[in-house]
């Protein structure tokens, strides 16, 4: 087993990024609480928010003012990519071990952005669980790529994810290293997937487990909100494993 999972808090859906410290970080393994999951909701659905328009939290260097219907600001990150498949693509586990994504070759991917204090947690990992029992054995792979970038709710070491992970809800399928989904240091991988399938801020990943669906040819078909849940796509699995 490469790596494992999380869970997480979410309590002010409109994080002031520019007022944060960027140091403050909250203890690792702390559990959810009742999640703010419909004012989440809320706060996806419009893309006028300040808080789409100012790029979450990307590091320093980026300026605000993102227009939401333009790609073009962002899709300098996307274009550095040379990948031509998903394939093409080396990542690092949560042991940073060099792991090639060619190994994942004829499998459906159902690929995912986690945090362990986002009030998104414990809903998605307990379904994220479920359906890889379900599927793993007709061909699913779920790979998990932590991420501090929304609110730092990741803001632990690999080994307290891992461990978290492995405790809080026995994950069996592979967490990745800590990666950059959005900003000048967004991982290649994530520049790939992003660009393939654009959304409605084009390259902008919106908030953690914001969810990319790859076909058994290494092609990137769906990519879902961070509030759609791992059940809610069982069927858009269910038609690729069959496939």
């Amino acid at each position: 087993m490469a790596s494992m999972p999380c869970s997480s808090n979410l309590t002010s859906p409109l994080f002031d990024f520019s007022k944060s410290n960027r140091t403050h970080q909250p203890s690792c393994l702390s559990l959810p609480s009742c999640s703010t999951v419909t004012s989440i909701k809320s706060l996806l659905a419009s893309s006028n928010s300040g808080f789409f328009q100012h790029g979450f939290a990307l590091k320093a260097g980026i300026s605000s003012g993102v227009s939401s219907n333009s790609r073009s600001q962002f899709g300098v990150f996307a274009a550095a990519t040379t990948g031509k498949s998903i394939y093409d693509f080396t990542v690092k586990d949560i042991d940073r071990k060099e792991v090639p994504l060619s190994k994942y070759k004829g499998k459906v991917l159902l690929i995912v952005n986690v945090a362990s204090q986002c009030g998104l947690t414990t809903s998605n990992y307990s379904e994220l669980s479920q359906i890889y029992s379900k599927y793993k054995d007709q061909g699913l792979e779920i790979l998990a790529f932590p991420c501090n970038q929304f609110g730092f709710q990741e803001p632990g070491s690999n080994d307290q994810i891992k461990q978290f992970a492995c405790t809080r809800f026995k994950a069996e399928f592979p967490i990745f290293d800590k990666v950059d989904v959005n900003g000048p240091f967004t991982a290649p991988i994530y520049q790939f997937l992003k660009s393939s399938t654009g959304g409605l801020l084009g390259d902008l990943v919106k908030w953690n487990f914001e969810k990319f669906l790859v076909d058994k040819s290494g092609k990137v078909v769906e990519r879902y909100l961070p509030t759609t849940s791992p059940l809610q796509i069982e069927k858009d699995i269910q038609k690729l494993v069959a496939a």
